[in-house]
């Protein structure tokens, strides 16, 4: 959301001023307000420090299981409603202090995908490397040292707040066969968390990508490098690179490194940066034929074919969805998504956008692209009578 700078200069010096449970319980409540409205509900000082304490509150977080794209289950650790409440607070005041370096495009306001993609358009060698575990590599200690150093500097005699905050933003999981407080996959602090946390990574492979004449950029766990040389292939390069992210404790995912060419096809977080940012062919293919369902079948029998399509893709990537997503949503979200890589005014945007408007627009009734051809020949027949009619039907099928 967007908040006005004199709301995030006040929670910027109400944060400096912290000095007990009781001031951060306010400034929780001041942000709580922003974010829900003069109704929102408080958080009470016994709420604050229950779920600050995972040996009372084990049941902070609901586990559940969502599908990977590339094979296999992705488990995701949602807060229950009342932490979500405080730590959606925690995650505003932390927005408004921290600001994000350049090079860090996710979960940073006012930037997407789109961003990070574009600073690697028409390079010659793009390369593209994930960060394995990435929101688990963050233990609660790694976490309480963020709050103690700037721009949050809880120390000496703020410290034990800077271990209240830790222990609120970490849950125990299992982690290599360990129970380990680390940063949940599903709470809305963890994501601004990250970046705070890999300040010292981005500083690091700044520096590396600027020995070398490269381009860096990180969404998340996703880093990305492009240059015009062949720099990327050198041992050398490949030594200091993972010295630097093995020193700062984490680890590569090797199955996801790639390394593309000018010649082949140039992705950096989904999106085509060969000659500019863009969506896929498959894509635009994809929405196309979801709208044609609708259109031809009507929404009902789309649908059940939309269902078809994702279970016979599930089953050849491998994968058990048991979340059956609506039509509807999915084409809205994906008419979303190409709105923001291709722009409101971009025509190919307009014309699938305009499409889907006509489809819900005739939602309520069974109308089809069959029955608006009954229609229009109903319309000739009285017109102009059953010869011409029958002419124009004809020519229909």
């Amino acid at each position: 959301m967007k908040i006005d700078p004199t709301t995030a200069a006040l929670l910027r010096e109400q944060f400096q001023q912290l000095a007990s449970k009781e001031d951060l319980l306010r400034l929780l409540n001041v942000a709580k307000k922003e974010l829900y409205g003069p109704d929102f509900i408080p958080i009470s000082l016994q709420q604050l420090t229950y779920y600050a304490n995972p040996t009372l509150s084990k049941k902070r977080y609901k586990s559940f299981k969502i599908a990977k794209k590339s094979g296999g289950d992705r488990t995701i650790h949602a807060p229950v409603p009342s932490l979500k409440g405080i730590l959606r607070s925690l995650n505003l005041i932390l927005q408004c202090i921290f600001e994000a370096p350049h090079v860090a495009t996710g979960f940073v306001p006012g930037k997407s995908i789109v961003d990070n993609a574009a600073k690697h358009v028409g390079r010659h060698y793009v390369l593209n490397v994930d960060l394995k575990d990435f929101f688990h590599s963050f233990t609660r200690n790694d976490v309480k040292l963020a709050f103690m150093y700037e721009p949050f500097d809880l120390r000496e005699d703020r410290e034990p707040l800077a271990f209240l905050l830790a222990s609120l933003c970490t849950h125990p999981l299992e982690v290599d066969g360990k129970l380990v407080p680390v940063l949940p996959q599903g709470s809305p602090v963890s994501p601004v968390l990250t970046n705070i946390l890999c300040r010292k990574l981005d500083r690091r492979l700044t520096g590396l990508a600027k020995r070398y004449g490269l381009i860096y950029t990180r969404y998340a766990d996703d880093l990305t490098f492009s240059s015009q040389k062949a720099v990327l292939h050198s041992d050398e390069f490949w030594s200091e690179f993972n010295r630097i992210v093995h020193d700062l404790g984490l680890q590569l995912n090797d199955k996801k490194t790639r390394l593309q060419g000018a010649g082949y096809t140039q992705e950096v977080t989904g999106l085509l940066v060969n000659e500019k940012v863009n969506v896929s062919r498959k894509f635009i293919k994809e929405l196309r034929k979801l709208l044609y369902y609708w259109e031809e079948y009507g929404y009902e029998r789309a649908s059940e074919l939309f269902l078809n399509d994702q279970r016979r893709s599930n089953a050849a990537n491998d994968l058990n969805s048991k979340q059956e997503k609506k039509l509807q949503n999915v084409l809205e979200g994906k008419l979303n998504y190409l709105k923001m890589v291709k722009g409101a005014h971009h025509p190919t945007f307009q014309k699938l956008d305009l499409r889907f408007q006509k489809c819900q627009t005739s939602a309520g009734s069974v109308t089809t692209k069959r029955a608006k051809n009954l229609e229009e020949i109903l319309d000739i027949f009285v017109q102009s009578g059953l010869e011409e009619a029958m002419q124009v039907y004809r020519k229909m099928n």
